[in-house]
């Protein structure tokens, strides 16, 4: 099993406004320095039979100490030279991150954002899988601080009424879970 500690320079996929990968490979440091490059990423939401989110207090070099979605990836380029699929890297974070295993996800499609603090950045075609998980959750600690469980409701209100408490892609992520219906 990778884990996230050794992903830090993992190749990482470019990609276009779409979301439609370019071809073009590169070490995540270039996508996530400077102004970046537009590459591929994943963020997960969990759900549970409480219509409770799973959120993270995530460790991160950029957006630290703040909340995020589930889990957050890129699907990488392998050393068997075999690029994950999306399902396969969002399975990878899901067990690296929680040690969660087995999840149904559904691919509720992806967004554009960019962020940038200092010489560091966020320049991602970012798509969003979601799945419900109702079983044992058991936080990395060298991948986040904290977890919570929060009624989705209330998560979208405390989103949409306090932002800065929230990593970008969450807040993205927020906006096109309120686009599907799934606060319905």
């Amino acid at each position: 099993m990778l884990k996230l500690s050794n992903m830090r320079e993992q190749i990482i996929l470019g990609a276009d406004e779409k979301g439609k990968f370019t071809g073009e490979y590169f070490p995540n440091s270039v996508g996530h320095t400077g102004e970046g490059k537009p590459h591929l990423a994943i963020t997960v939401q969990i759900y549970n039979s409480k219509g409770e989110l799973l959120l993270q207090k995530r460790k991160h070099k950029i957006f630290n100490n703040i909340w995020d979605m589930t889990a957050s990836t890129h699907p990488l380029h392998q050393e068997d030279g075999i690029d994950e699929t999306f399902e396969e890297a969002s399975l990878r974070a899901l067990d690296v991150e929680y040690s969660i295993k087995g999840v149904n996800l559904r691919n509720l499609g992806g967004f554009n954002y960019f962020a940038k603090y200092e010489e560091h950045c966020e320049n991602e075609h970012d798509f969003l899988l979601i799945g419900e998980y109702s079983g044992e959750v058991k936080l990395d600690p060298e991948v986040g601080y904290s977890y919570k469980w929060m009624p989705k409701l209330d998560f979208l209100k405390d989103v949409e009424e306090n932002p800065e408490n929230y990593t970008p892609w969450t807040i993205e992520g927020a906006k096109l879970l309120k686009e599907k219906g799934f606060f319905d």
